[in-house]
């Protein structure tokens, strides 16, 4: 067992560590951990559904994915779900006779909250509530983070030191986690359809469709790469770019007229009323 107070082993999670649902996002965290050392090949147990699509996810890891999800929890001691919200009810049901307050069960099912889970399997269970997004894939993912009723700061320790193998981690407060899905978990698309705009805009005025994508998808990191980096607002920063009567200020009159800055905030709103929607759904099953 890996509890309490932490792990000193040759890999982070020494105990064994099951991914259940190891599709797109299991198979990114699977291959980060790996990579970081976190955890063997042979410590890690997977489940998929039995879809082919969702086996090669995880081929290049070096994983064999099965399908039972009871074996699976019964053998580790980091139980990782990455299941849609429908899924998590049923699942939990199959494998809440293993579980003990002995294990950690980290849930990045979006919009169900530790409260569910405490309830549906007992026993005391720690339950952490995480939620990463995609561009975890790249090394540069965001995942919030939140702890449930019998979560300790050491399992919390646990859950940051392996999402940290694939971007920054940060600990709030549960009643976030909606807001949070809304805005980096959903954020990446609405980011992908700026830039693909952005990249439009470069294609109008003459520019080879690849030589525009690259100029707006660099254009897109540096910029939040200098938002992190300096600690600066992004209005403050977006002035240094603004020249009086320069090309800038006429652009931004055409984002503001065309109400960019509002619809984008009721995007994050939409999305974030979704995720409590999910929850609700969820709930019932």
């Amino acid at each position: 067992m890996i509890f309490p107070g932490g792990i000193v082993t040759e890999h982070f999670v020494d105990g064994g560590l099951a991914v259940l649902g190891a599709g797109k996002m299991g198979g990114i965290l699977i291959e980060a951990f790996l990579k970081h050392g976190l955890v063997s090949p042979q410590q890690i147990f997977a489940t998929v559904r039995q879809s082919s699509s969702e086996r090669r996810t995880i081929s290049s890891a070096q994983i064999t994915p099965g399908s039972d999800n009871r074996a699976a929890a019964e053998k580790a001691d980091v139980i990782l779900i990455c299941l849609k919200p429908l899924s998590v009810g049923p699942v939990l049901d199959e494998i809440r006779e293993v579980l003990s307050p002995g294990k950690l069960v980290i849930s990045i099912a979006a919009s169900v909250p530790t409260a569910y889970f405490e309830s549906r399997v007992g026993a005391n269970v720690p339950i952490i509530r995480a939620m990463p997004n995609t561009p975890s894939m790249v090394g540069e993912g965001i995942t919030a983070m939140s702890k449930g009723k019998y979560a300790t700061p050491e399992h919390l320790q646990i859950a940051r030191k392996l999402f940290d193998a694939v971007g920054k981690t940060v600990v709030v407060d549960e009643k976030h986690m909606d807001a949070i899905t809304g805005l980096s978990g959903s954020g990446p698309a609405f980011l992908y359809i700026i830039l693909e705009a952005l990249a439009e805009g470069g294609v109008k005025m003459g520019l080879s469709r690849e030589l525009a994508t690259l100029l707006a998808a660099q254009t897109m990191l540096g910029a939040a790469k200098v938002v992190l980096e300096t600690g600066h607002h992004p209005a403050l920063l977006k002035d240094t770019v603004t020249t009086p009567a320069g090309c800038t200020i006429d652009g931004i009159l055409e984002l503001e007229e065309g109400k960019l800055r509002v619809t984008l905030i009721k995007a994050v709103v939409k999305a974030s009323q979704r995720a409590k929607e999910l929850m609700f759904t969820n709930s019932s099953a």
